[in-house]
């Protein structure tokens, strides 16, 4: 499992009505891409759930680097580059991965970097990692969750997916606009190694 995200920043007062349109142009594209688990359309607003920022944010969770090289080299990735500029993009190897109990659809999202502590055992901080992706895949509301590091910044990210907009999670809150999730089934549950 593969996890990316890149981020949109944009003006704080920017209609945010365009970045929903545009989802709801072009979200169904990816619902059954090749390599792909899981797209969560994600956005805040400034102002709404505390937000300071208006920020498109689609994270993804990948079976494949092919499936993930495909989009961001001959896919859809050239189009949002196009009207929005080229953004950074983040990539986190796999640490866990675990459904939630909640039936009803994703609303709202929790993502949540932490840093790997200098002089840290790293079988100990994966170890931690999957248990709170655990922990948070069991409690009420929740859809799924996840949990990747990227080795370069040494850095744990933890995504959570809910029903609802109280989650119990803490992280950047985003509402999930469209959630793209053509080999979620095939997700591989618990520790990723």
């Amino acid at each position: 499992m593969h996890a990316m995200q890149y981020e949109l920043t944009l003006p704080a007062d920017y209609d945010t009505g365009i970045v929903r349109a545009r989802v709801a142009r072009v979200g169904h594209l990816l619902d059954d891409w090749e390599g792909l688990a899981i797209k969560a359309y994600l956005l805040r607003e400034r102002g709404a759930h505390g937000s300071p920022v208006n920020q498109y944010a689609p994270f993804y969770l990948w079976h494949t680097t092919e499936g993930m090289n495909a989009f961001l080299w001959g896919g859809p990735f050239q189009g949002l580059s196009d009207d929005f500029g080229r953004p950074a993009v983040r990539q986190w190897t796999g640490l866990a991965y675990e459904e939630g109990a909640a039936g009803a659809p994703a609303r709202f999202a929790v993502r949540r970097r932490t840093p790997v502590p200098d002089g840290a055992v790293h079988a100990e901080v994966a170890v931690e990692a999957a248990a709170e992706t655990a922990r948070l895949a069991r409690q009420d509301g929740a859809v799924l969750a996840a949990a990747a590091v990227d080795t370069s910044r040494w850095e744990i990210v933890h995504l959570s997916l809910w029903e609802h907009w109280t989650p119990k999670a803490d992280g950047d809150l985003f509402q999930v606009l469209h959630l793209s999730a053509p080999g979620r089934s095939a997700l591989s549950g618990g520790r990723q190694w």
